[in-house]
């Protein structure tokens, strides 16, 4: 048994002693502290943990845990930076999240019980724990390494993934991005280091410092993660669990879930709900953890309306396409159950791509926001309150796949969103591949090699825009242009933006639907602005922009209320559950715009179109 335990800053040395070796479990602690207090007592100072170095400084040393910069409360979230010692800023906003169980950082942060040895989700029905024996972490992955188990009573591993990793554009975040799509699996540390420009000995010290956890260690949490959700959701064999949730031994799998849940797999898998989630031979069923509200019915009209024929299925309440992953092609449905939560069915051709699939539908369908920090924020604004109170818990469609969501958008341009899937549909059809791995064949969309080679003779439009868009293809299938989740924002728009036949709605668009980009407005957009007009805001380009600065940092979850607004949603939208149609009811706001677009909404316009911009318009 791996033990490690206790951490000193010393004249600016992180010293942190570690052990290996066997220990019956309770000793497993005392064990660990002796030796640390041993180690440290040469240099005349004391321990982490013992009674007498809690927050105090000894010898002129203040022992602190790994993350040493205080945590603040931003727009109802909680920054990443963790703090132990009571005094210092950050612990009380922190330690009064837990007093109130607030279940809206669950995901954000977890709590370390020193005196159990336990860490929970911030929402554990437990009875509080005192300040003087709790450890805050940023990630659950940072508690494993300081050796602490998770809670069997709230699950922490249960809970939505942080939304700060889509809200921060730096290193860091753009790590745990790639981490969670399965990079280091496949790839290991260097492969990661080398996507974010780094060495591994650097990416590593950036995470340690900031995480207070390796990459290694943060895809071991992952993988544990994805084996928990797949013993309490599917009646998988051990074996097949271990391999899908990308453990390299059966082993290795059965040691993690012992550490890190303080039992077995098969103790882990009794205590699960009665009800199997497979439904059919090779096919798994598992629930997706989510921080309500969630706007499904614009979800999946918004999947409805941009399906691609041939790829993707939408209806009322499902979306399913087929996918292209590492390790082959893969079918999944996300619908929502009878029960109110959503659920994922998945059929794979290697079941080591499952937790990649998992991460990218949580991208997807956007469901590691915070929507009680995004709507206080937009509800804070008088103009934009109704748009909140009427559609509650909004979210940001963001993309199973890079290349494909640029090539979209770049086929998109200039014609409308019907004109769009036609064009989609076709190319599809004749470039695409026919797969058999869902329950229907499908066809997977075209790859940019295939779409550089043969583009030209499937899509039709003025010349010079099919060029780009084969162009483009080109570059991305030769490597000179790449697209990734883990990119920085800024970077890929430079190099979008290099390109010919992409302008500023093209690169922002995707930045927003490919990085999750928080904070992306798209002031070329006539759609958007046609339903910032029904809300009875400005809607011409400059006046546009300027109101919506006043909503940063979550202009792109504005920019969702604005295209909700607008005529052409609402052919799937109720009139009652309209932005517009809250606005035109509200007294003394009821402009003559504002009003066409309700009377709109009850005709129920038959066809879904968005009209062209300058140069550019919706994928």
């Amino acid at each position: 048994m791996k033990v490690q335990r206790g951490e000193l800053t010393l004249d600016g040395l992180i010293i942190r002693p570690r052990i290996s070796r066997l220990v019956r479990g309770g000793d497993a602690r005392g064990v660990a502290a002796r030796c640390c207090r041993a180690l440290l007592a040469r240099r005349g100072v004391e321990a982490v943990g013992s009674r007498r170095s809690r927050g105090v400084p000894v010898g002129g040393v203040t022992a602190v845990s790994d993350f040493r910069q205080p945590m603040s409360e931003v727009d109802g979230r909680v920054d990443a930076m963790t703090t132990t010692v009571a005094a210092l800023p950050g612990f009380a906003e922190r330690y009064r999240v837990i007093q109130s169980r607030d279940r809206r950082f669950d995901g954000q942060f977890v709590t370390a019980v020193r005196s159990t040895g336990i860490y929970c989700r911030p929402s554990c029905p437990a009875r509080t724990p005192k300040e003087q024996n709790v450890t805050f972490y940023a990630t659950s992955a940072a508690a494993h390494e300081a050796g602490y188990r998770a809670c069997k009573r709230c699950l922490p591993e249960a809970a939505p993934g942080s939304p700060l990793w889509d809200v921060r554009g730096d290193v860091v975040a753009r790590a745990m991005r790639l981490i969670a799509d399965g990079v280091v699996d496949r790839e290991g540390v260097p492969g990661l280091a080398q996507r974010l420009g780094y060495s591994s000995r650097h990416l590593t010290r950036l995470l340690q410092a900031e995480l207070g956890a390796g990459p290694l260690a943060l895809a071991r949490a992952h993988r544990a993660h994805t084996a928990r959700a797949l013993l309490v959701g599917t009646d998988l064999s051990s074996a097949d669990v271990a391999f899908s949730a990308g453990f390299s031994s059966v082993r290795q799998f059965t040691d993690t879930i012992g550490e890190v849940f303080g039992m077995p797999p098969r103790e882990l898998r009794a205590r699960r709900p009665h009800s199997s989630g497979v439904e059919a031979a090779g096919e798994i069923d598992l629930a997706l953890p989510v921080r309500g509200p969630i706007d499904t019915l614009g979800l999946f009209g918004w999947m409805r309306a941009h399906a691609v024929p041939g790829v993707e299925v939408g209806g009322d309440a499902s979306f399913a396409r087929v996918v292209r992953l590492p390790g082959g092609p893969a079918w999944f449905e996300v619908r929502l159950a009878d029960d109110g939560r959503l659920r994922l069915r998945a059929r794979l051709s290697a079941l080591a791509d499952l937790g990649t699939l998992i991460s990218r539908v949580r991208r997807l369908f956007d469901l590691d926001a915070d929507p009680l920090a995004i709507d206080e924020a937009l509800a804070g604004h008088p103009q934009l309150a109704p748009a909140v109170a009427a559609i509650p818990g909004v979210r940001v469609p963001g993309a199973i796949d890079a290349d494909e969501m640029l090539l979209r958008a770049m086929i998109g341009q200039q014609i409308s969103v019907a004109s769009a899937r036609t064009m989609q549909g076709r190319l599809t059809a004749a470039l695409g591949e026919q797969v058999g791995v869902g329950p229907e064949a499908m066809t997977l969309f075209p790859t940019p090699a295939a779409i550089a080679e043969r583009g030209l003779e499937v899509l039709r439009g003025p010349a010079a825009r099919m060029r780009a868009i084969v162009e483009a293809a080109e570059a991305l299938a030769d490597g000179s242009l790449t697209l990734g989740f883990g990119d920085d924002g800024a970077d890929q728009r430079e190099r979008l933006l290099a390109r010919r036949g992409i302008g500023p709605w093209t690169a922002d668009y995707v930045r927003m639907r490919v990085l999750g980009d928080p904070d992306v407005l798209l002031p070329g957009d006539v759609a958007a602005r046609a339903g910032a007009a029904a809300l009875g805001l400005p809607s011409d380009p400059a006046g546009f922009t300027a109101w919506s600065e006043r909503l940063s940092p979550w202009r792109s979850y504005a920019m969702a209320h604005y295209w909700y607004a607008a005529p052409v949603t609402q052919a799937w939208r109720s009139p009652a559950e309209t932005a517009a149609a809250v606005a035109a009811r509200r007294p003394g706001a009821r402009t003559r715009r504002a009003a066409d677009v309700a009377a709109s909404a009850v005709e129920r316009t038959p066809s879904l179109t968005r009209p062209a911009t300058g140069s550019e318009t919706h994928e």
